[in-house]
């Protein structure tokens, strides 16, 4: 886990995030004594939804104040319940003529302060109903029959009353989007308190974790284990259900969790029954330490088996940050049956992802509502140019010896790929060492386009040179780029040399006058020229010797010299250059990877045409 923190403690930090939600966001306000972030837009002829709980769960709650979601949020110190004194202040911050409705996460002191803070508002004449949040699966009925489910990321779509506290995550989000909505339509009172309660109902979530949380200032902490992941663990470091060890791939975990949320035929934990074609809400909440890439990838997964596994219809999907632990590296998933609210109320699929979709000013909420886009019934028909339906046989090229091409090709790639590890040496040097992984890659892709012989396919020169430039582009970065632009300007120019030469022989004097202009078009697209510490250091060189000797063994050796030059070279592109500065440094420098790489390529292409 991550110890280190901007704030050496939590003191004022609640304040501090407090304050700056309401500063930019200029409906909201924030009554610092308590705690407590109100709506100043909120209508009396509105519901007032109130919610809240400890810090440290953000956006939780207060990110989803606002029209169409809560009227006021409470928030307590991190990971502590606010005390029934802030709740009654978020209470009085947001008064309404059709009633109060508290949605309490399943935890005790939050049951207990919300609790009281209920009985008092009662006593003082308002109309008040109450929602628990209560979607975990992760204890089972057996551990939790004493304290109830905890409510996870869920609850932001609907809600449900449980007499035994627990503990929550994010379907708060999902059952809060549901209610809130509802509200902000105007429906009664005992409506949208029902449309709640069956919501929740509605509900599963079940979160993994790699380590454990950490708050500022805290020293006593305990850590996951390194190849260990824990399921079930809670928001507050709760022990989890299940330790996993080593770590599983993240398709077999999201299956063992999805097993766990829709097992109809797990008697401990089949809380909500799900039918084969029923519309779902999938919610993917990133408790905050995981990285969006991850977070988006195990959504992909989830949503996937779930379709393909559960023969379910994931209708919206909702991937994101919406009810954190800190900086916990961990998820869960939250799956609300859409199809089992409609059935337990009545009211349409359709109707309730409306709710789903209604816009909202709450400034966590994404404002695109992950709504499905209408789509024109009438799709204009536009003409489509493919690459691949260029007729490279428009320009008649010479006469082409697949063989030749191939075994050069294939000897370049596999100089290449034995090369990864020296280029991802020199490139962790100074870049980010994703260079050898990049060339490794090209090359493994030209290699598959040999073996089945789409680069050969079309029997010209042409076609052949179009499928190593298709697989250069999938190196990606800088280097993917320059390549993948030099070898399609060199086509292109090969086919004009061929157009003035009609007749003339597959020979290096063609590459030789071929190159240059390719090599004047890429240089339109890139500054970095000779001394730059580039690819540029080795591909200039290269082709200013083809084309003054038009002897290719010449020009390669020009190109093995020139990517050895780069070594302590001041690099001026690209990441290496912000270390450029550092004089002391540039002597003990490798080449440059890409450069290198390079040298490496046309060396090996040589040696496949001479064997």
């Amino acid at each position: 886990m991550s110890t280190k923190h901007f704030f050496p403690t939590t003191e004022g930090v609640v304040n501090f995030a407090l304050s700056s939600l309401a500063a930019r966001n200029n409906h909201l306000e924030f009554d610092t004594t308590n705690k407590v972030v109100y709506n100043k837009a909120h209508s009396p002829s509105k519901i007032s939804l109130v919610s809240g709980g400890g810090s440290g769960h953000e956006p939780a709650w207060s990110g989803y104040v606002g029209d169409g979601m809560l009227a006021a949020s409470v928030s307590g110190e991190v990971f502590a319940s606010p005390s029934t004194k802030q709740v009654m202040a978020g209470i009085e911050h947001v008064p309404s003529n059709e009633g109060l409705i508290l949605l309490i996460t399943n935890y005790t002191g939050d049951q207990l302060h919300f609790g009281l803070a209920r009985e008092k508002a009662a006593g003082a004449g308002i109309r008040v109903g109450t929602i628990s949040a209560t979607d975990d699966v992760a204890l089972g009925r057996k551990k939790s029959q004493l304290v109830g489910r905890r409510g996870l990321a869920a609850n932001l779509i609907g809600i449900s009353q449980v007499s035994k506290p627990s503990r929550s995550y994010a379907h708060c989000a999902l059952v809060l989007k549901l209610v809130g909505a509802a509200s902000q339509e105007g429906w009664k009172f005992d409506d949208v308190l029902s449309l709640g309660r069956k919501a929740n109902d509605e509900m599963v979530t079940i979160g993994t974790s790699l380590d454990h949380c950490h708050i500022p200032g805290r020293t006593d902490h305990h850590a996951v284990p390194d190849n260990t992941c824990v399921m079930g663990m809670g928001i507050h470091n709760e022990p989890g259900f299940r330790t996993i060890s080593p770590m599983p791939s993240a398709e077999d975990l999201v299956k063992e969790m999805l097993k766990n949320l829709l097992d109809q035929n797990d008697p401990d934990r089949a809380f909500t029954k799900f039918k084969d074609g029923d519309e779902v809400a999938v919610m993917i909440d990133n408790f905050g330490g995981l990285s969006t890439l991850e977070t988006e990838a195990l959504s992909q997964i989830t949503l996937t088996q779930i379709e393909k596994d559960w023969k379910l219809k994931p209708a919206r999907s909702y991937v994101g940050t919406f009810e954190t632990s800190l900086n916990g590296p961990g998820f869960s998933i939250s799956v609300g049956n859409i199809t089992g609210v409609s059935r337990s109320t009545g009211h349409s699929t359709s109707k309730l992802f409306e709710l789903l979709d209604a816009p909202t000013n709450a400034p966590a909420w994404p404002k695109n509502g992950y709504a499905n886009v209408q789509l024109p019934t009438e799709i204009i028909n536009i003409t489509k140019v493919d690459s691949k339906d260029i007729d490279s046989t428009s320009v008649k090229g010479p006469a082409f010896n697949a063989d030749i091409f191939t075994k050069a090709l294939r000897t370049a790639c596999t100089k290449a790929n034995e090369a990864e590890p020296q280029i991802t040496k020199y490139d962790l040097l100074m870049g980010d060492g994703d260079c050898g992984e990049a060339v490794s890659g090209a090359c493994t892709a030209i290699l598959s386009k040999l073996d089945s012989g789409a680069v050969t396919r079309s029997g010209s020169v042409f076609g052949a040179l179009d499928e190593v430039a298709s697989s250069l582009e999938d190196i990606g970065g800088s280097l993917g780029a320059i390549l993948s632009i030099l070898v399609t300007a060199f086509t292109n120019s090969l086919r004009d040399y061929y157009r003035a030469h009609s007749g003339a022989p597959l020979a290096v004097d063609a590459f030789a006058r071929s190159l240059p202009p390719a090599m004047r078009n890429l240089m339109n697209y890139t500054g970095a020229r000779v001394g730059d510490r580039t690819v540029m250091d080795v591909l200039i060189p290269f082709s200013e010797r083809l084309a003054a000797t038009a002897d290719l063994k010449d020009a390669v050796h020009a190109a093995e010299n020139a990517a050895q030059k780069t070594a302590a070279m001041e690099p001026k592109f690209g990441r290496a250059s912000y270390v450029g500065d550092r004089k002391e440094k540039m002597e003990s420098l490798p080449p440059d990877p890409g450069a290198y790489a390079v040298s490496v390529f046309l060396k090996g292409l040589l040696e496949g045409l001479n064997e």
